[in-house]
C-alpha cells in the first residue's frame, strides 16, 4: 500500500490499523519466545537425567572396577534379545534358526550347531525344542567362548589383559555412542515445536522420544561392545624398558662393604624395586585410553622445556615456539651461544 502511494521512507506510519497489526504480531512473537525460554530448563532436565546415567557408568569404569561381570551381563542381554526376536512367533519348526545363527556369528564364534539342538518328536510333526532350551544352550556356549577369549589374551599379553581390553572397549563405545546421541537429541529438539500444530505437547513428546532414543543407545552400546570384545584384533605392545645406571665397581674392600650395607638397608626399609611393566594391549579401531600429553615449562636459563609422557625432556631455546623443528632450535641455540658453533676456516701461512 505504501508503495502504491509513493510515500517517502522517512514518513511515519500513523494508521491505527497498521499499528494494531504490528502490535499484535509483536505480542505473538514475544509470547512464543517466552514459552521457549520457560521450557528451556524442562528440556535440559531430560538431558540431565541421561547425562547422570552415562557419567556414572564412565566414572565406575575409570575407577578400575572389575568389569568382567558387566561384560558377561552384556553378552547375556544381547544374546537374549537375538533369541527373543527370532523365536517370537510360531513353533520350533517355524523359527529361522539359520538367520539367527548368522546374526550370532557376527557377535562371537558360535561353537554349537542348531541342528544338534533340534529333537524331532515322534508323536507329532513338531520339533521338540523350546525357547528356554535354545537360550540356555547359547548362553552356555557364549560363556565358554568368553573364557577362551580371556585365556587367549592372557597368553598373548599376560594376566589382566582381558580386563584391560574390557575397559578400553567400554570407554570408547560409551563415548562414541553418547556423542552420536547428543547430536540426535539436538536434531529432535529443533523440530519438536512443530508437534504443537497436531495438538500435542512438545515437551511430553520430547521426553517420550528422548527416552526411546536413550534406551536404543544403551542397547546399541551393549551390542557393539560385545562385538568388539570377541572380534577386535589385538596385539601386545612391549612395555618401555627402564634404563638402569651402571654400577661402578668398588676400588677396595671398604667401599664394597659400605655399598652392601646400603643395599641391605634399602631392602629392609621396603623401598620399591623397579619391576618390568606388563605388556600393553593395542586394539585396532579402539583409541588408547591414555593419550600422549605434552607438558612445557621454563627452565633455569629461561628456555622452554618440553616434557612428554613417554619420552625425555626436550629443551627449546627462548624465543622459539614449542613446535619448532630441530633445525630451528639448533639455530636459535647457536645464536644464543649455547649450541655447537660451526668450525672456523683455517688460513694457510
Amino acid at each position: 500500500m505504501l508503495t502504491r502511494l509513493n510515500l517517502p521512507d522517512d514518513v511515519p506510519i500513523e494508521a491505527k490499523m497498521v499499528t494494531r497489526a504490528i502490535k499484535s504480531a509483536q505480542t505473538q512473537v514475544e509470547q512464543q519466545n517466552f514459552e521457549i525460554r520457560k521450557n528451556v530448563l524442562k528440556y535440559d532436565e531430560v538431558m540431565n537425567q541421561q547425562r547422570k546415567v552415562v557419567y556414572a557408568e564412565r566414572r565406575r569404569i575409570l575407577e578400575g572396577e572389575n568389569l568382567k561381570e558387566q561384560a558377561l551381563d552384556m553378552v547375556r542381554d544381547v544374546i537374549t534379545a537375538y533369541v527373543n526376536g527370532a523365536t517370537a512367533e510360531g513353533y520350533a519348526e517355524d523359527w529361522d534358526l539359520d538367520a539367527l545363527w548368522t546374526a550370532l556369528k557376527t557377535l562371537y564364534p558360535v561353537g554349537i550347531d542348531h541342528e544338534s539342538l533340534t529333537r524331532h518328536d515322534t508323536d507329532s510333526e513338531r520339533d521338540d525344542l523350546t525357547r528356554e532350551e535354545l537360550l540356555e544352550a547359547l548362553l552356555a556356549d557364549a560363556e565358554r567362548a568368553y573364557a577362551a577369549r580371556e585365556a587367549e589374551l592372557e597368553e598373548l599379553a599376560g594376566e589382566g589383559a582381558m580386563r584391560q581390553l574390557e575397559r578400553n572397549v567400554l570407554l570408547n563405545v560409551i563415548d562414541r555412542k553418547w556423542r552420536e546421541h547428543l547430536y540426535e537429541m539436538d536434531y529432535l529438539k529443533e523440530g519438536i515445536g512443530l508437534r504443537a500444530m497436531a495438538q500435542r505437547d512438545p515437551l511430553v513428546e520430547y521426553q517420550r522420544e528422548g527416552y526411546d532414543m536413550f534406551m536404543a543407545m544403551l542397547e546399541g552400546m551393549k551390542e557393539e561392545s560385545v562385538g568388539f570384545l570377541f572380534n577386535v584384533t589385538v596385539e601386545a605392545v612391549p612395555a618401555p624398558q627402564v634404563e638402569v645406571a651402571p654400577v661402578e665397581e668398588p676400588e677396595d674392600l671398604a667401599e664394597f662393604a659400605t655399598a652392601a650395607a646400603a643395599a641391605a638397608q634399602q631392602r629392609g626399609s621396603g623401598a620399591a624395586v623397579p619391576e618390568e611393566a606388563p605388556s600393553k594391549l593395542r586394539a585396532k579401531g579402539i583409541e588408547d585410553e591414555s593419550p600422549a600429553l605434552t607438558y612445557s615449562g621454563p627452565s633455569e636459563d629461561g628456555s622452554a622445556q618440553v616434557q612428554r609422557n613417554g619420552g625425555g625432556a626436550q629443551k627449546t631455546p627462548a624465543g622459539v615456539p614449542a613446535g619448532a623443528s630441530r633445525r630451528e632450535r639448533r639455530e636459535a641455540a647457536r645464536r644464543q651461544g649455547r649450541g655447537p658453533k660451526p668450525p672456523k676456516s683455517v688460513k694457510k701461512r
